[in-house]
């Protein structure tokens, strides 16, 4: 079959590779499509970041190269032993985080934290091919209300739910997302959907702006304008938000998010800068702010929640679709495009069938 290989830094080749075969407990899916996460451009552009190179990982044992690609869905084209509750043909929106169940974090239920964390398409091969191999015991069926290419999403709605989950909103809450992108978009959503009562998009492009409106955010504002601040508060009733998540990454947006919560505020950290960002602890000390990071998701709490909040339209996903490419051109279309135009995209969507 053709895969999308990592092989180092820009290095990234459409190989020909054998066929994978499920093992006990797996499922062999056939992709129908892949989404390409800012992981995986992280990974064209600056990596080794996750990827394993020199050190196998002490859960895959896989070292590069390795197939991208952590947000796909597909069908079960073949069973393992042992599994039961899949067939033949079946849709299937896999889990992709990876955990020995074994270590102190995995006996906790706090899998996201396992010890010898590992990840389908970082860690081991992923969805950016014809074919893939997944755990059976933590994949999900594709409810009939959604079309492949919005499985697709899945994942990142799944990272947008474990982000509204830890921030604690609650009904009426006041909350702000930092950052239009795809995860910020999708949190957004989420967090109405939670019971928050006003939700604030924070985002410099106009398009994402006027899509965040579309979505359901009360107001947007303009971090590159002199009074957004002050509006925001003013919206807030002259504090500021109740809950604010971080979901653009930049590298004065944790600083941003900080500042604008109210007292005693939470603040979600997801989205992931690779360098020290400046960031105030007196803020934090002085307004008992809380500050959290999340990361990953659970299989049998996020991925079930993210699955009926879209079968339900409660999340949106097909607005954040900017491209449908085949996969013999994913770096080009893809990769290369995300990173030299990353204000035209949000998520670009690879078939092995496009």
């Amino acid at each position: 079959m053709k895969a999308a290989r990592w092989h180092g830094r820009g290095d990234v080749r459409i190989d020909d590779i054998a066929d994978p075969t499920p093992g006990v407990g797996e499922l062999l899916l056939r992709i129908a499509w892949c989404g390409i996460c800012g992981t995986d451009m992280e990974e064209y552009v600056a990596g080794p970041t996750l990827v394993p190179v020199d050190v196998p990982n002490g859960l895959t044992g896989r070292t590069a190269p390795l197939t991208l690609g952590h947000e796909f869905v597909g069908r079960v084209a073949s069973v393992g032993e042992g599994v039961s509750g899949f067939d033949i043909g079946d849709r299937v929106a896999p889990e992709v985080v990876l955990f020995c169940r074994e270590c102190f974090f995995c006996r906790h239920h706090q899998y996201a934290l396992c010890e010898q964390w590992a990840a389908l398409g970082l860690h081991t091969d992923g969805g950016l091919a014809e074919y893939a191999v997944v755990p059976a015991f933590s994949c999900a069926h594709l409810p009939d209300a959604l079309s492949d290419e919005e499985g697709a999403l899945v994942e990142p709605t799944e990272v947008a739910v474990r982000a509204v989950g830890k921030s604690g909103t609650r009904l009426g809450d006041s909350v702000a997302v930092v950052g239009g992108g795809t995860i910020g978009l999708l949190a957004l959503q989420v967090a109405r959907a939670a019971g928050a009562g006003e939700t604030y998009l924070i985002e410099p492009l106009a398009p994402r702006r006027e899509l965040g409106l579309t979505l359901g955010a009360s107001a947007v504002f303009d971090p590159q304008q002199s009074e957004w601040e002050t509006q925001l508060r003013s919206a807030c009733g002259g504090i500021g938000p109740d809950v604010v998540l971080e979901c653009a990454g930049g590298r004065d947006t944790a600083e941003t998010a900080v500042r604008v919560a109210r007292k005693g505020a939470t603040i979600v950290l997801v989205g992931i800068h690779p360098e020290r960002v400046p960031f105030s602890t007196l803020e934090v000390i002085v307004g008992e702010k809380h500050v959290v990071g999340s990361v990953q998701h659970h299989y049998d709490e996020d991925l079930p929640a993210a699955l009926r909040l879209l079968a339900a339209g409660q999340v949106r996903v097909a607005p954040l679709i900017t491209d449908r490419i085949p996969l013999e051109r994913v770096v080009p279309d893809g990769l290369r495009a995300l990173a030299e135009h990353p204000r035209d995209h949000l998520k670009i969507l690879v078939s092995p069938k496009a």
